[in-house]
């Protein structure tokens, strides 16, 4: 199509060829009558040919508009559909959305999130990655994610960040293990007991070994492994203590386990909703930050009343 050829042009055309009135078309249009014959004039001058034979009781297409009527009708439709669909996504009807998280804060948070999400905005999906903060951050870059969610330690010009929730760590331990018994542990408490925990390369073993360190401790565990669940097995049968943050307190497997805020010093870290500085969010993702925003003052409210108990 040539670009001196406009939407209103082609509308005119429809309208016209579709009233077999000029003056009829224009009213459907809401345009002057003069108006729409400058538009079909212009019309003709660009495809080349006259599109309506005009008699005194009537406005026909000419057979070379009919052919062309066609292809004009359905180049409308699929704008007003395009249009349509658009207002969609404006109204949070339609859209997809792709969000990361690790796989503890996925499991502890984004259930809540999608819920809630579902909700307020049930046209829109999501898709939901569980991997850690390196690879989410990978794919942020490259495109394949439109969120983030997690602690992002360094300072990157590429990447806007929104703070969600403030989270500190725990004593998780059996509830006839020594330290149950002290109603706010310091992190010095912990020497001599032995250590349960996450193996190397994650926020929350990076946390427990700033803990232990600012205690004058080293962080020894006597069993380490990759998978939380498997840690927290480990202390409910009785081998040892471990550190976890709020958020992996989402569901303490038994009564035979108890959570006790550590201090001294209080650990603090950060979590963060994070998305592309070059990419603006759409209405369904700023939507969806605001998801995000409740199930994370939820979740914090859940686990310090978990923490504080007994």
């Amino acid at each position: 199509m040539s670009s001196r050829i406009t939407l209103r042009q082609l509308q005119a055309f429809i309208a016209v060829a579709q009233a077999q009135s000029f003056t009829r078309a224009a009213e459907r249009l809401n345009l002057a009558q003069p108006i729409v014959s400058g538009l079909v004039r212009d019309l003709e001058a660009e495809v080349g040919f006259r599109l309506f034979n005009r008699t005194t009781r009537r406005v026909e297409p000419t057979d070379a508009a009919l052919e062309f009527l066609h292809d004009v009708e359905r180049i409308n439709d699929n704008v007003e559909m395009a249009v349509r669909r658009a207002r969609d996504i404006g109204l949070r009807r339609r859209g997809h959305i792709a969000v990361g998280a690790p796989p503890l804060l996925a499991a502890a948070l984004m259930p809540h999130v999608m819920a809630d999400f579902a909700s307020v905005a049930p046209g829109i999906t999501v898709t939901l990655i569980d991997r850690p903060i390196a690879d989410l951050l990978q794919m942020l870059k490259d495109g394949e994610l439109h969120l983030a969610i997690g602690t992002f330690l360094r300072v990157d010009p590429a990447i806007t960040r929104r703070s969600l929730v403030t989270d500190s760590f725990s004593l998780l331990c059996r509830t006839d293990h020594p330290l149950a018994a002290l109603k706010r542990p310091r992190w010095r408490d912990l020497a001599g007991h032995a250590l349960i925990a996450l193996r190397g390369g994650n926020g929350i073993r990076e946390q427990l070994e700033r803990g232990y360190a600012a205690a004058g401790l080293t962080a020894e565990p006597l069993h380490e492994f990759s998978q939380l669940a498997t840690v927290i097995a480990m202390v409910e049968a009785g081998f040892g203590i471990t550190v976890l943050p709020l958020y992996g307190l989402a569901a303490l497997p038994s009564e035979q386990l108890i959570a006790r805020p550590l201090s001294g010093p209080s650990l603090k870290r950060e979590f963060d909703v994070v998305h592309r500085a070059d990419r603006t969010l759409s209405p369904g993702a700023i939507t969806f930050i605001e998801s995000l925003e409740r199930a994370a003052r939820a979740l914090k409210q859940r686990h310090t009343t978990a923490v504080t108990r007994g």
